[in-house]
């Protein structure tokens, strides 16, 4: 009896149900709130490291997010921070693009955009700043000099205000997604 009276109680506040003999404890469904929705992929040069974008668009794929590519435009001291920079943005429009086509080939929303900074540090500190994003996913190398310091990704995982995840390749795999390579349908 006293059994039963607990199993009234969970059953009043939503915790357990009763059918026939059985006991079903109820699993709290995924808020909208908890739902990811956008998913920042920030990027420093002309390529990506594929696993770090197949990650991307698989994750934003399954959970229904939006993917946020983004590069990090950084700008000499001795330039105005809004200061053109066509070099770097023909680069990177050009690999935006290559994932923007790839990504919606996949059936995965995709918001590119370009971050200034002084450092990739703080270009992409301004970004996040700017926006609330539910992940981020980066790219790490192994190759010094080229992309995010260990430094950076140190700061990255104290002071993101989401859940972040860091990607580095096995040192045998090279493969990069960039605006040279030309896309393969259906393989990414």
């Amino acid at each position: 009896m006293i059994l039963f009276a607990l199993l009234v109680a969970l059953a009043a506040v939503g915790g357990a149900f009763v059918v026939g003999r059985r006991v079903h404890l109820a699993v709290p469904q995924t808020s909208q709130a908890d739902a990811v929705r956008r998913i920042l992929l920030p990027f420093t040069g002309a390529s990506i490291s594929r696993r770090a974008f197949d990650a991307a668009v698989r994750l934003a794929h399954v959970e229904g997010a939006t993917l946020m590519p983004c590069y990090l435009a950084t700008v000499p001291l001795n330039l105005p921070l809004d200061a053109p920079l066509p070099h770097q943005c023909l680069s990177a429009m050009s690999l935006l693009e290559v994932i923007e086509q790839r990504a919606a080939s996949q059936g995965v929303a995709i918001d590119s955009r370009v971050s200034r900074g002084r450092t990739y540090r703080d270009a992409l500190r301004r970004e996040l700043e700017e926006e609330p994003f539910d992940r981020v996913i980066v790219s790490a190398t192994s190759h010094p000099g080229a992309g995010f310091s260990g430094d950076d990704l140190v700061w990255l995982l104290s002071r993101a205000d989401a859940e972040v995840l860091i990607l580095r390749a096995a040192p045998e795999d090279a493969r990069e997604v960039s605006a040279q390579a030309a896309p393969i349908a259906g393989h990414f």
